[in-house]
Formats: C-alpha cells, sequence, structure tokens
C-alpha cells in the first residue's frame, strides 16, 4: 500500500478549480526546435552532439545550431574526423540549414586527404558570417588546402580567420560586410592576391597579418580607406637566419590607410616602410625579438628608421623593443631624430649599453605624461621631462638595490607633477622588498601622488 502511494501522481488544487501536478516534467522537450537550437548554442560542440543520444527526437535537433567549433584532435584518428564533418554535410544539405559560425583546428600531416576546400566551399554558400580555419602541417612549407573560389563572393562573411592555406587567383571578389580579417602564415598566389583581398573589403575595420618569408610576397600594400587597427608581423617560428636572408632583399612595406588609429609591427623586417597618410594614428607598437648577427645590419636598415620615425612623429602612444635601440642608434648617425610633440605615452624595453640612446630619444618627447621602463639603468631624465611626466611604471622586479631605490628616489623627488610611481615586487622576494618600500614611501612628494607596488609571482 505504502508502495503504491509512492508512485501516485501528487495533485495540487489552485484556486480557480485548477489542477497541477507536481511530479517533474521535461519541459526543454516540449519547446520547438528552433528554440532547442538556441539553448544548445551556449554549449560545446562536443556536448551538444551527445544530445543526440537522449532521444529520437533528439537525434538531429544539434544540427540546427548555428555554429560548428571542432578540433580534429578530438577525434580517434583523421578519417573519423572527415566522416563526421562530411555527414554533418549531408545533412545539413538534406535539412537546408545555414550554418553562421564555422571553426576548425585541422592537424594534417603528409599522408592526411585534402578535405578542408570542399567544406568551406559549402559553407561560404549557406549564409556564413563567422569563419576561423587554422590548418596545421606537419611539413612546415606544406599547404594542403586551397581557399575556393566561393569565399571570395562571401557577401554575409563578418569575420575571417584563415591559417596555413593557400590563396589562390580569383577572377572576382565580393566581401561587403567583412569588418575583420585574420591572415596567418598563409602562401599567396602572388602579392597582387593579397592587395586586392585588402582593399576590396570596404568595411574592413581590423586587419592581422603574420606572415612567413616564403609566403610569395615581396612588397605587401595595404591599401583600405576603413581599417582603424592593422597589425602586421613574422610568425615567431621563423630562424633568424631565414628573417636576415629575407630582409636583404628588395622587401617593402607600404600602408595608406587615412583613418589607422593603431599600428602593430612585431618581427616587421621588411627592407623598407612607407607610411602614409599617418594623422588618425594613436598608439604605435614596434616589437623585434630576433636577435640579429650583427650591428652592421642595423646600419643597413637607416631607410627604415628613416621613413618609419617620420611617420609616427606625430603618434600619441608608442611601445618599443631592445632592438629598436641599435636602430635609432643607426638613424642617429645620418641626422637627428625628429621631435615627438604629440607623444605622451611610451613603453620602452632597452639595456644598460642603450641608456644614452633612450636619454637622446626623450629629449625629443617634451610632453611625455606617462612611461613604461622594462629596466632602471638610468638615473636622470632629460630635465623637460620633470616638469610633464605624470605617471612612471619601472617594470623589473624591485629588490631593495642601492640603484633601485637611488631612481625610484629620483622620480619622486624631482618630478613636479608626478601622480603615480608603479614599481614591481618578486613575490619570492615580497617581505625584503617592502622594507625599502616604506622607506621609499616616506619620502617627500607631492601631495597628490601615489607609490603603488605590484606583486610578480
Amino acid at each position: 500500500m505504502m508502495k503504491e502511494r509512492k508512485t501516485k501522481r501528487r495533485c495540487v488544487k489552485r484556486s480557480g478549480g485548477a489542477v497541477f501536478s507536481s511530479a517533474r516534467e521535461d519541459l526543454i522537450s516540449t519547446l520547438p526546435d528552433a528554440l532547442i537550437s538556441q539553448i544548445l548554442l551556449y554549449l560545446p560542440t562536443k556536448e551538444a552532439v551527445r544530445t543526440s543520444v537522449l532521444s529520437s527526437r533528439w537525434k538531429s535537433v544539434w544540427l540546427l545550431i548555428p555554429k560548428l567549433d571542432l578540433d580534429s584532435k578530438q577525434f580517434p584518428d583523421h578519417n573519423a574526423f572527415m566522416g563526421f564533418m562530411e555527414k554533418f554535410i549531408d545533412i545539413s544539405r538534406e535539412h537546408k540549414s545555414c550554418l553562421h559560425k564555422l571553426k576548425l583546428r585541422v592537424h594534417q600531416n603528409g599522408s592526411d586527404q585534402s578535405c578542408v576546400t570542399p567544406w568551406i566551399d559549402f559553407v561560404a554558400r549557406r549564409k556564413l558570417k563567422h569563419l576561423d580555419v587554422e590548418c596545421l602541417s606537419v611539413k612546415r612549407d606544406q599547404y594542403l588546402e586551397v581557399i575556393p573560389l566561393s569565399l571570395y563572393i562571401c557577401d554575409t562573411l563578418v569575420y575571417l580567420r584563415i591559417h596555413g592555406v593557400s590563396f589562390g587567383l580569383f577572377e572576382s571578389i565580393s566581401l561587403p560586410r567583412l569588418k575583420t580579417m585574420c591572415l596567418e602564415q598563409n602562401a599567396y598566389a602572388s602579392e597582387k592576391v593579397l592587395e586586392s583581398l585588402i582593399s576590396s573589403c570596404p568595411v574592413l575595420e581590423d586587419l592581422t597579418i603574420v606572415r612567413r618569408t616564403h609566403d610569395n610576397v615581396k612588397v605587401l600594400r595595404v591599401h583600405s580607406q576603413t581599417l582603424t587597427c592593422l597589425s602586421v608581423g613574422f610568425d615567431s617560428g621563423e630562424s633568424d637566419e631565414a628573417m636576415h636572408s629575407y630582409s636583404k632583399g628588395e622587401t617593402r612595406l607600404w600602408i595608406d590607410a587615412p583613418r589607422l588609429k593603431y599600428l602593430y609591427l612585431e618581427n616587421e623586417v621588411s627592407k623598407s616602410k612607407v607610411i602614409s597618410n599617418t594623422g588618425s594614428l594613436v598608439k604605435v607598437s614596434f616589437v623585434d625579438s630576433c636577435s640579429y648577427p650583427s650591428d652592421e645590419f642595423a646600419v643597413s636598415k637607416q631607410q627604415i628608421v628613416r621613413d618609419f620615425f617620420t611617420a609616427i612623429s606625430r603618434v600619441k602612444d608608442v611601445t618599443f623593443s631592445k632592438s629598436i635601440m641599435k636602430l635609432i642608434w643607426a638613424y642617429l648617425q645620418v641626422q637627428p631624430l625628429p621631435w615627438f610633440c604629440n607623444m605622451s605615452c611610451l613603453e620602452a624595453e632597452f639595456s644598460r649599453s642603450d641608456v644614452n640612446i633612450l636619454s637622446t630619444f626623450l629629449e625629443r618627447c617634451p610632453n611625455l605624461t606617462s612611461i613604461v621602463l622594462d629596466s632602471i639603468s638610468f638615473s636622470r631624465l632629460p630635465q623637460c621631462l620633470l616638469s610633464s611626466l605624470e605617471i612612471v611604471e619601472i617594470k623589473s622586479r624591485f629588490t631593495g638595490r642601492s640603484v633601485e631605490i637611488k631612481v625610484a628616489r629620483y622620480f619622486v623627488e624631482n618630478s613636479l607633477v608626478l601622480k603615480k610611481l608603479v614599481v614591481h615586487l618578486s613575490d619570492s622576494m615580497q617581505k625584503r622588498s617592502l622594507v625599502h618600500l616604506r622607506d621609499l614611501l616616506a619620502l617627500p612628494r607631492p601631495s597628490n601622488c601615489q607609490i603603488v607596488y605590484v606583486v610578480d609571482s
């Protein structure tokens, strides 16, 4: 009797005579397929596919999700990955469903069958908005996949990231909605292919190009009337020998983007750089981590430095790496640096041997208000900066050495309008560093000046 009572549905009578069951019901399954697919959209693809085992009704609901995010390493082997994608495409074709977002990470060796090209062709014809494809080949210089012609005329595409493929010739191109494009370690049929791909995007705002020395592009031309953010550099995996050999050729970077605000150049070793129409530039970052054979190479890049510094002389925010100091030195052998009267923020890496070069550069920045330094190898700043600096950050770990205390004391006691001094402490030496920091905090300083410490793990 007790067992029977437990299995009965309990009913609760509410006002108005309505009777509601308190038993748990599968309310999600009562929703229409379109709404369920929107719920599954918030799950990783792998988890969404698992819902197909719940019931016959759920078997194909996940196929209606307008996104697909897959990594071939999640499958037993490449054939299993291909089989899944082919099945997905067949069912999508049958249901006439549209995939708005596709993200694929494909690992291939020399014997794997080419497969990505037809998949991109399929989705590009079906209102695709977001495409992210990364092809990773065991053989570094082998491009297994070719971009299909249908992608060049995808009028719904908004975001495009392509890594490790080949861009062939095309008769026409139309990407009227593309706003963000990332081209990483690809090969191009010609320089014109890449140039046309960039210039034919009428609303492009954000462009990233990660190059390789064998991408078949000697002169990179970036021409865009709408571009606001540009990042250009070379693959960090390239050898110093390959980079040095490339830079000795007739290589060139040409940028014409009147609305450009943010420019990032990383390991960009083209022999000549021409940056025109720079009136809108706000921030420039020049990071060069390559180790070049000798100082003779720096001298050979005088034209790079001349064009580069002239182009950014009106920029407000600049970041330099250590190797740029060699280029500044090469420039100074020919003529004085231009004035950087608009520059208000500077982040610079330098070694002890570069202290005088940095000081010379700072003398040309009379209105600098914020400076971030990775080292404290010098103890004096140009006098003009003492009346303009408001924020100083020293990234090298503060351990209490006499030179560190001397530099910090110099900023606090001499900077007339200093508002904040940021020092970094080592986690392992935090207690010892704080003892010396207390002495720094006790120094007389402008009334509104803060001394802030950051503990680095």
